[in-house]
């Protein structure tokens, strides 16, 4: 049976690929809204393609180009997308938005009592707690996109907390997992967005260079299945085929395997808790040939670093390193800071922040500004 589906960031890669599902394997399912930040002509030929019954741009002045759509009601501004995430009539809620941009759409689905399939990990990296008390008060749930937690959740299944042992997060490694830290300065963008086995949207192509989106998701695993830190690790897979494992006290490991390709994790999500013919071709684990693990090199990967100690650190240090991040990578890729800058000054704003526990999301937000203020003013000095 068909749900209606909100697609927020429908113009990012995550949207694009779940729009495909649409064409086939999910065609009796509905597009009930779509949104974008600023892509509006990308929008609109979505708009056209699956006839949703609203469309936002956050970028008010491009609603013009929206016009004219029958059928079609348009949003725009800040608060189109907190205002598609509460439809009344929304089944489920993808949100593909990235950033902390993804906070209050999520708070705002959550209190509305959705299911979201999630693939912002922002959000709980940075609210994590707040999240989790929206969730218990009522009752929504949170279908994990990401293809690390997504093979987490399926590897539970059917499986008690109470006898896990571990959680074993697997990482590509990016572009530069056999570079010297030496080299790591003459990095350029085009290297860097150049990721070996995923094909993603700039900021977390960057973000997988620095092994930071691994320390995310370390993060984001913490809060989603309740595990302690010292109960999540971390293993370098250059192959991007088994994409987590979960150890159980008995010793026995359950993990993921496939292809590496977004439109699984995203069809399982919206699927769930049915299965649907997938799109992905096949995993041949013989042409495949090797799978191959290693330790994480934290000297390198000092983003990596960094965000471990934000996670353990909790309160508000999270939203300060998250922020730090994307202002850091930003302007990497505008050519203002080298590659090897970018955990620089997030230990520069990780430093400088005062820490603030058991936070509302007010002061949340308040972190999250004065992070990107202080290392854009340090950038442009």
């Amino acid at each position: 049976m068909g749900k209606n589906v909100v697609i927020l960031g429908s113009t990012g890669s995550i949207g694009k690929a779940a729009l495909t599902l649409f064409d086939s394997v999910l065609k009796d399912y509905k597009v009930l809204a779509i949104s974008a930040a600023e892509n509006a002509a990308e929008l609109r030929k979505q708009a056209l393609k699956y006839r949703p019954k609203y469309a936002s741009i956050e970028n008010s002045g491009k609603a013009g180009i929206l016009k004219g759509i029958k059928g079609v009601k348009i949003l725009a501004g800040s608060g189109g997308n907190s205002e598609l995430a509460a439809l009344k009539e929304a089944d489920i809620v993808l949100l593909g938005i990235v950033g902390a941009a993804g906070i209050r759409p999520l708070i705002a689905a959550l209190k509305a009592g959705k299911t979201v399939a999630l693939a912002n990990k922002e959000s709980l990296v940075i609210a994590g707690p707040i999240i989790k008390a929206v969730m218990k008060k009522t009752g929504a749930k949170i279908i994990p996109v990401d293809s690390e937690h997504n093979a987490i959740f399926q590897s539970l299944m059917g499986n008690r907390m109470g006898e896990v042992k571990r959680l074993i997060v697997t990482a590509s490694g990016g572009p530069f997992r056999n570079t010297p830290v030496k080299g790591l300065k003459k990095i350029t963008s085009a290297q860097a967005l150049n990721h070996p086995t995923w094909k993603m949207g700039k900021k977390i192509t960057i973000d997988s260079a620095t092994l930071m989106n691994k320390g995310l998701e370390v993060i984001e695993a913490h809060y989603l299945f309740g595990l302690p830190y010292d109960k999540i690790d971390v293993l370098i897979h250059p192959q991007s085929i088994v994409h987590s494992l979960v150890e159980y006290i008995d010793g026995s490991i359950l993990a993921q395997m496939s292809n590496p390709d977004m439109r699984l994790p995203i069809l399982f999500a919206l699927a769930y808790p049915n299965r649907r013919h997938g799109m992905v071709k096949p995993l041949d684990l013989a042409s495949a040939g090797r799978l191959d693990f290693a330790e994480v090199d934290f000297k390198k990967f000092r983003a990596f670093s960094l965000a471990l100690r934000a996670g353990r650190e909790g309160g508000t240090m999270p939203a300060c390193m998250n922020a730090a991040n994307e202002i850091a990578v930003e302007n990497f890729l505008k050519g203002r800071i080298s590659f090897d800058r970018i955990p620089y000054y997030i230990e520069k704003a990780m430093n400088n922040h005062r820490n603030r526990g058991n936070p509302s999301i007010e002061q949340v937000m308040a972190a999250d500004h004065a992070a990107r203020q202080y290392v854009e003013e340090m950038i442009n000095v």
